[in-house]
């Protein structure tokens, strides 16, 4: 064969491959290479825990009555109200004045033992507890809103995206290997 045709077949293939290029688009336009990120939102739960929170507290209690009707303190109140009261007065007034000591030193002892009694407390430290929620938030994705070729779309990521998305043979690649 000779060199002129050699010549004429290369440049024809080549007019040929260059014509079904141009045709195709392929040549002018190349595959884009990432997708623009506009928006990405977190996608969050939130998980609530029970804990238990415990404190002392200081309490007064009342201590156990030993003398419940306060006999003690009539029988003391009504022999004192009835000495004093023997002090008073002369013959028959005596006695109604001895009387009447005995009554008011009665009812008075009385009332001076329960005063003593319901004052009569101790406290103890008691430590009391209660379960309170304790809430924490996980980031569980992020729902990412891209523009490929003039076109948007969104997607569920696990982690969040940067400023673009890589494209493999025409595919967002989501899942990318952390470095």
């Amino acid at each position: 064969m000779n060199t002129s045709m050699m010549a004429g077949i290369g440049i024809g293939i080549a007019s040929a491959l260059a014509l079904s290029a141009a045709a195709s688009g392929s040549l002018f336009t190349p595959e884009p290479t990432f997708a623009e990120v506009i928006a990405s939102k977190p996608i969050t739960e939130t998980i609530k825990t029970p804990k238990q929170e415990c404190s002392n507290v200081t309490v007064t209690h009342r201590k156990p009555v030993q003398d419940e009707h306060k006999i003690l303190g009539s029988v003391v109140g009504a022999a004192l109200g009835g000495v004093v009261g023997h002090q008073f007065g002369g013959g028959s007034g005596k006695k109604v004045a001895t009387a009447a000591g005995a009554v008011a030193g009665g009812y008075a002892g009385n009332q001076v033992q329960g005063n003593m009694q319901a004052s009569d407390t101790y406290t103890t430290t008691e430590q009391r507890c209660k379960t309170v929620q304790q809430s924490s938030v996980n980031t569980i994705g992020y729902d990412v809103t891209y523009r490929l070729a003039g076109q948007e779309g969104v997607i569920r990521m696990k982690q969040a995206p940067g400023a673009t998305i890589p494209i493999k043979d025409g595919k967002l690649v989501i899942d990318q290997p952390k470095v």
